[in-house]
């Protein structure tokens, strides 16, 4: 596992690249299977690690671990724009747990006389849907959200989408899963916050207009992704994506919403 200054190190390398635009560095996100293959921790067997010991419940079980890449994003603020991102929050009380620790980082930091940004900008992934149907609450105590697809449409639909005999049922434009993308817009605009996006569906040109028009404010995509993200973006007014975004959200059949997508033309 990295050291205090490892983290830092390559941390600074990135933020000194990026600046003055901002850089947004996630807690540590590994599932309970990464670790056992990497030999990090002896955790024995999960039956299913997607929903065992990973991200914020692997740094909330060893504060250690947490600590360490904490100090070394606070502590790299000082020298760029940096914001902080946990991962797989599930309830307002593993938010606050993280809190509670940030904080205590940031005052054990001030005694060191150790400069950072006090002002370091705290959001929180998306990705479970028990923390989906509490946005409202949520979008009071950080300042954005990132939605994490990937794992939102997995958990939604019971779906695991490496399996093969399933991965065909994984579908990002299904009713439920475009509700679940306005509703979090939504609450979060309502509390003045940001909405981004990252996962697969975030970085595919045909749903980029959808999620324009539901409201969403950044897309995370790879460099190789940008070009077509941007001509969809160009290629259309905020209007016609929003009165699409709405006609979709109405629908409750996908066949419905297939429908609607085939008539959409960018410029």
């Amino acid at each position: 596992m990295p050291s205090e200054k490892e983290h830092f190190d390559k941390y600074f390398e990135i933020v000194e690249k990026i600046s003055p635009h901002p850089t947004v560095i996630r807690t540590v996100d590994l599932g309970g299977d990464k670790l056992t293959k990497m030999g990090f921790f002896n955790l024995g067997y999960e039956e299913n690690p997607f929903l065992g010991l990973r991200s914020i419940r692997l740094c909330l079980k060893h504060p250690n671990i947490f600590i360490d890449q904490l100090r070394s994003i606070l502590k790299v603020s000082a020298f760029g724009k940096v914001k902080l991102m946990y991962s797989m929050i599930s309830g307002l009380s593993e938010l606050r747990e993280a809190n509670n620790i940030l904080g205590k980082v940031k005052q054990d930091l001030r005694t060191a006389h150790i400069a950072f940004d006090e002002n370091l900008e705290v959001g929180t992934m998306i990705e479970v849907l028990s923390v989906a149907m509490i946005i409202d609450a949520i979008a009071k105590e950080v300042d954005f959200v990132s939605i994490g697809t990937n794992d939102l449409i997995q958990y939604a639909l019971a779906i695991d989408r490496v399996n093969e005999n399933v991965a065909s049922l994984y579908d990002p434009l299904h009713p439920a899963i475009l509700r679940y993308i306005k509703m979090i817009i939504d609450e979060s605009h309502k509390a003045g916050i940001k909405v981004s996006m990252c996962g697969e569906m975030a970085g595919n040109p045909s749903y980029t207009l959808i999620l324009l028009g539901l409201g969403l404010d950044e897309f995370s995509v790879s460099f190789k992704q940008m070009s077509e993200i941007k001509k969809v973006i160009r290629g259309v007014s905020f209007t016609n994506a929003k009165n699409i975004a709405e006609e979709v959200v109405k629908c409750v059949d996908r066949d419905e919403i297939s429908k609607i997508m085939g008539t959409i033309q960018i410029q």
